[in-house]
C-alpha cells in the first residue's frame, strides 16, 4: 500500500502540535539515529557532512546507496543518512523530527517530512525559507499542488520530492460494454453507476472511503475542491467549510448512500483496503483510491479484473474542476543547519530529472518533477506512472495550517455526524465556529 495510505492515522490521534512532541525528551532523539555505520568517510576526505535524515522508505534499495552517485561526483560535500522509521509509523516519524529538529543543535541538514507537516515546521521556526534559492522559474516544474503545500505565510519552506493523489478507478470493459464515457463530472458518475446497478451488471457502483479517520478528510478535500470550495482559506484562518460549495459537496456524499443508492452505507467504517477489494473482486464499477491500487489490481493473484481497469482524474461538479487530495513526502533544510549552502546543492540533485526518475525505478514512487512523465524513461519504469500526470496536474493540499492535527480531527468529527445523520448544513456550521477558535489560536 502507498505510505499515504498509513502515514497520518496514529499521527492524527497524537492530537498536538510540534512543541507539545517536545516532552518525550532526549531519549526519543537517540532513536533511528544510527547512520551509515563506521567512520565519517567526509572526515579523510575533507569534505563537509549533509546530515540526512529521513523516514526509511520501502526498497532493497537504501537511501545511503541512492544518494551514492551523489556523494562520487560532489568534491565539497558528502551525504550521510540517518533513517528513522517508516511512514507507516508517522507517529513515530513526525515525534523524531520535531525532537532533532527543535533541539536546534545542527545536526540536521536535510530531511523528508509528509505532505502535512511544512507549515507546522516552519511556523515552528525550524525550515529554512528557500525562497531566494528557488525562484518562481524553478517552482514551476514542480506540480502546483505540491509548492502550494511546502509555502507558508508566501515562504517557500520545503521541496517537492514524491507525490501521490486521490484519484478514479473505473471498469473499463464495462464502461465499453454500455458506450459510457468515462465521467468527468459526479453527476455523470452517479448516472452510469445507477444504471449499471440497474441492469445488474454491477453490485456497487462507487466506492470511496468513509471512516471516521484521515482517509474521510482526503475525501473531503477532493470532494470540496471539486465543488470550487476549501476547507481553509490561502491565509490559513479563513474557515470556508460551511460555505455552498463545501455544502454541495457533503450533500453529495451523503446522497450517494442514500437518495442515488450507489455507494453502500459500509463505506462509512471502510478505509483503504475494505473499499478496494470488492473493487479489485469485480465487484464495483467506481472507486475513488490512492495509486497503489493500480499495481494491485493488475495482480491476477489479487484482482479478478486484471486489464480491466482504467485510472482517470476525480470528476468534479458543474463550474469546478477535478481535486486530488495530495500525499507523498517533500524535502525541507534546517533552519539550524551548519551547512545551508551543501543542503540547497543536495535539495537541487534530489529534484533533478535524472535523480526523480531513478528514484521511481527504486522505489516505485511518483516523481514530484512535471517533466519526469514525459521523459521516455519513466514510461519503462511505470506505463501506469506516466498516465497519472493530468491527476497530478489537479493535486489539491489539505489545509496548510500549523494546527493540522486539531484541524483534521474536528472534520473528522462533523462530516462523520453529517453524513450519518444527513444534517450536513447543521454540522458544518458548528466545525466550522470549532475550527476558527482552533486557527485563531
Amino acid at each position: 500500500m502507498g505510505e499515504d495510505a498509513l502515514s497520518r492515522r496514529g499521527f492524527i490521534k497524537l492530537g498536538g502540535g510540534a512543541l507539545g512532541a517536545l516532552v518525550f525528551g532526549s531519549s526519543l532523539a537517540a532513536c533511528g539515529q544510527g547512520s551509515a555505520g563506521g567512520s565519517n568517510p567526509a572526515a579523510s576526505s575533507g569534505r563537509k557532512v549533509i546530515n540526512f535524515v529521513t523516514a526509511k522508505f520501502e526498497s532493497t534499495t537504501s537511501m545511503q546507496d541512492f544518494v551514492k552517485p551523489f556523494n562520487d561526483s560532489s568534491s565539497s560535500y558528502q551525504v550521510v543518512v540517518r533513517e528513522l522509521p517508516p511512514p507507516s509509523q508517522s507517529t513515530e516519524v513526525h515525534q523524531q523530527l520535531v525532537q532533532q529538529l527543535g533541539a536546534a543543535s545542527g545536526d540536521i541538514d536535510v530531511f523528508t517530512q509528509d505532505v502535512i507537516w511544512p507549515a507546522e515546521f516552519a511556523s515552528a521556526g525550524w525550515a529554512m525559507d528557500l525562497s531566494s534559492e528557488f525562484p518562481q522559474a524553478e517552482r514551476d516544474k514542480f506540480f502546483p499542488g505540491l509548492v502550494q503545500s511546502v509555502t507558508w505565510q508566501d515562504k517557500l519552506v520545503g521541496l517537492p520530492f514524491y507525490l501521490d493523489a486521490g484519484q478514479l478507478y473505473y471498469r473499463k470493459d464495462v464502461l465499453k460494454d454500455k458506450g459510457m464515457k468515462v465521467p468527468t463530472t459526479w453527476q455523470e458518475l452517479a448516472t452510469s453507476a445507477k444504471a449499471l446497478q440497474g441492469s445488474g451488471d454491477i453490485k456497487n457502483g462507487f466506492l470511496w472511503q468513509g471512516k471516521q479517520a484521515e482517509v474521510l478528510v482526503c475525501n473531503v478535500v477532493s470532494f470540496v475542491g471539486g465543488a470550487g470550495g476549501a476547507i481553509l482559506g490561502p491565509d490559513g484562518k479563513t474557515v470556508m467549510i460551511a460555505d455552498q460549495p463545501a455544502q454541495t459537496a457533503i450533500q453529495f456524499m451523503y446522497d450517494t448512500m442514500n437518495s442515488l443508492n450507489i455507494t453502500p452505507k459500509d463505506v462509512l467504517s471502510w478505509d483503504e483496503e475494505p473499499s478496494r477489494k470488492p473493487f479489485t473482486a469485480g465487484n464495483a464499477a467506481f472507486l475513488r483510491q490512492w495509486s497503489y491500487v493500480w499495481k494491485v489490481s493488475q495482480d491476477a493473484n489479487q484482482s479478478q479484473v486484471v486489464d480491466k481497469v482504467g485510472v482517470a482524474p476525480l470528476p468534479h461538479f458543474p463550474g469546478g474542476k477535478s481535486a486530488a487530495c495530495l500525499g507523498g513526502y517533500q524535502l525541507g533544510v534546517s533552519e539550524s543547519s551548519k551547512n545551508k549552502e551543501g543542503a540547497v546543492e543536495f535539495l537541487r540533485w534530489m529534484t533533478s530529472l535524472d535523480t526523480q526518475i531513478r528514484y521511481a525505478e527504486l522505489f516505485g514512487s511518483n516523481p514530484a518533477l512535471r517533466s519526469a512523465y514525459a521523459d521516455p524513461r519513466l514510461a519503462k519504469v511505470s506505463p501506469a506512472m506516466v498516465q497519472l500526470k493530468d491527476v497530478f496536474e489537479g493535486g489539491t493540499p489539505r489545509p496548510i495550517t500549523p494546527k493540522y492535527p486539531q484541524v483534521s480531527l474536528a472534520i473528522q468529527s462533523a462530516v462523520s455526524k453529517a453524513l450519518t445523520t444527513g444534517d450536513v448544513a447543521g454540522n458544518l456550521a458548528k466545525v466550522k465556529s470549532e475550527i476558527e477558535k482552533i486557527v485563531s489560536t
